[in-house]
């Protein structure tokens, strides 16, 4: 499991909402994430739903996808996914079946509804719950800044 405590959740969550702004600005939703392994960024991505036609293009499920693929069991373990907004139940999904260490957010689901309208969705920790998975969830990084994201493309 990485050691949350000793990396800079601001940095990394910055960059993903940096991404997410790339996404939005391209017409695609403002989601972006990146994964972080021995304190180093080591994939990114952006959302893609509208760019590819395709709605499972969302950033957090693609980096599962590729960590699944490219690293090792040991090596998803030690690696944290920073991204813009909690992940969706499919996101969630994928990243429990990749076994990654941690998901740190900015903006959670219920937040998101609570601001916007809509469905809050299942938060990201009760589908890792509802799997078995041991991936610690940390939300609320730089919400301010996550938040004026979305507002700035609603």
């Amino acid at each position: 499991m990485p050691d949350l405590d000793s990396l800079d959740h601001g940095k990394y969550v910055q960059r993903a909402i940096a991404l997410a702004r790339e996404a939005g600005e391209r017409g695609d939703g403002p989601y972006g994430s990146i994964l972080v392994r021995n304190d180093e960024i080591i994939m990114e991505e952006t959302n893609r739903e509208n760019t590819d036609d395709d709605l499972a293009l969302h950033p957090e499920l693609t980096l599962a996808r590729r960590a699944e693929r490219e690293l090792s069991p040991e090596a998803c373990k030690e690696t944290v996914m920073y991204t813009s907004t909690e992940p969706c139940p499919m996101c969630a999904g994928g990243i429990a079946i990749a076994g990654l260490g941690a998901v740190v957010y900015s903006v959670s689901g219920k937040r998101a509804a609570e601001e916007f309208g809509g469905a809050p969705g299942v938060p990201c920790d009760e589908i890792f719950e509802r799997k078995a998975c041991d991936i610690d969830v940390v939300g609320g990084i730089l919400e301010a800044d996550g938040l004026a994201l979305h507002r700035d493309f609603r």
